[in-house]
């Protein structure tokens, strides 16, 4: 039986959480290789207002996806190549996306983008966007963008691809272990997951 991983998945008006099979090495290739891909145990929220849909089933086409977060394996060792991360910002609809892409050392990483299949991951990234008229910043790790659904991609400074301090994120209960990616800024608090 095929694995199955968490999705999460940034549309234009919502994102979309829900799991799905991976019929492929790694989540890229798998969204990669499908125009659609069917989604289970769905809940769609609302950027404008956060109201949220539950389904039971969701087919969700790529062109639908402006960017989704990596979960579920690496892929294969033996495939990786030599590769140089570069940091790059961009833009796609609502959200912007701080993060390195990697390339070949010595290529111009933004070229590179262009000739790549339309998922492309970037690692050590965090996202910023408004939903429910606040403005939210998430550390995100490895997130797979549609390069062909950019508004603009620019190379980065080191300096700007990391992650910026944050304010603490109000939360609801001490006791709560904080699954969200959301990044707190004061470790000493008493937040979701502190001690």
């Amino acid at each position: 039986m095929l694995p199955e991983v968490e999705f999460a998945g940034y549309a234009e008006d919502c994102q979309i959480f829900g799991f799905l099979r991976l019929d492929a090495e790694r989540l890229s290739d798998a969204l990669n290789a499908h125009e659609q891909v069917r989604l289970v145990d769905v809940l769609l929220v609302a950027l404008q207002d956060g109201r949220s849909i539950p389904a039971q089933e969701l087919w969700v086409a790529r062109e639908e996806l402006l960017a989704v977060r990596a979960s579920g394996p690496r892929g294969n060792p033996g495939r990786r190549s030599r590769t140089r991360p570069y940091p790059v910002m961009l833009q796609s609809g609502p959200y912007q996306i701080h993060g390195y892409l990697h390339g070949p050392p010595g290529a111009d990483p933004i070229r590179q983008l262009a000739r790549r299949k339309p998922m492309v991951p970037l690692t050590e990234a965090w996202i910023m966007y408004q939903a429910a008229g606040q403005e939210h910043r998430a550390r995100v790790g490895t997130i797979v963008v549609n390069h062909e659904l950019l508004d603009w991609v620019r190379p980065a400074r080191d300096e700007e691809v990391v992650i910026p301090s944050l304010p603490m994120e109000p939360y609801l209960d001490s006791r709560a272990k904080d699954l969200t990616g959301y990044i707190w800024s004061d470790s000493s608090s008493r937040g979701p997951g502190a001690s």
